[in-house]
């Protein structure tokens, strides 16, 4: 594969690692090395060493059947999250939204022009997308991605909507420029936005902003329902006001949470 960074400090043996991880899909779960070769674009023997590598330090596993990735992956991930202190602290509101609502809830953070979800209670309804932790989708059309653009410096609007999108989901709708930055003047105006089935059929969500203790936006918090079971009436009238309460008591734990100093063990 080409290297895809001039920087010099750029580390293209890294880079191939991920790309590797990133191949397995859950409708590719198990690949034999022709196939991880084939879908990173790969020389066989190169695919080989990181693959034996990776297995090396428990991130993937061989078998009769090929290649797979590992539990341990899942600490790539969850790492970031327990870092962030968000999880711990939302887990318990969002439960408690859940009750009242009897909806599902999550929390995702902008990563270019794309959300990806990192915290989710979710209830068992048939929905036309899936989502798990780590799912992106285009900001743009969703709502958590509107509350999340709507808390960006305009430089940092325009550096994130210039990013092209790595979701590999085409939305229903994809708002023009200006109508995107009248949805934004209005998110920052009320505190909050509803998005209806712009990112895909019968996905309905209203979503808020959670706050650090500077009052920047961290993260969004949503209330998805189907759009055939929940009017826009009974969504805003009756889920936002339990949304907007639980963003708020997570906004505020997690800034207390912030303002707790941290005590070195060797102080």
């Amino acid at each position: 594969m080409a290297r895809r960074d001039d920087d010099p400090n750029f580390v293209e043996a890294i880079a191939r690692g991920f790309d590797v991880i990133k191949a397995f899909t859950p409708h590719r779960p198990r690949m034999s090395l022709s196939e991880v070769a084939i879908a990173t674009g790969l020389a066989r023997p190169t695919a080989r060493r990181i693959l034996l590598t990776l297995e090396a330090l428990g991130y993937v596993r061989s078998g009769a059947d090929g290649f797979r990735l590992a539990p341990r992956v899942l600490e790539l991930g969850v790492t970031y999250i327990r870092a962030q202190g968000l999880w711990d602290i939302a887990r318990p509101h969002m439960e408690r939204l859940v009750a009242h609502t009897g909806e599902s809830t999550s929390i995702a953070q902008l990563d270019g022009s794309d959300i990806v979800y990192v915290s989710r209670v979710a209830v068992p309804k048939i929905i036309a997308l899936r989502v798990d932790i780590g799912t992106r989708f285009p900001a743009v059309a969703t709502s958590l991605g509107k509350v999340l653009l709507a808390g960006l410096s305009e430089p940092e609007l325009a550096a994130a909507l210039a990013e092209p999108s790595r979701s590999g989901v085409t939305p229903r709708h994809s708002p023009s420029r200006k109508e995107l930055a009248d949805t934004l003047r209005q998110v920052r105006a009320k505190g909050w936005v509803m998005t209806d089935e712009q990112l895909a059929a019968g996905i309905r969500s209203v979503a808020a902003p959670l706050r650090d203790g500077n009052g920047g936006v961290i993260a969004a918090m949503n209330v998805t329902v189907h759009a055939a079971e929940t009017s826009v009436e009974r969504l805003t009238g009756d889920f936002l006001p339990h949304l907007l309460h639980a963003a708020s008591d997570v906004s505020a734990d997690f800034a207390m949470y912030q303002s707790v100093p941290t005590v070195s063990a060797h102080a």
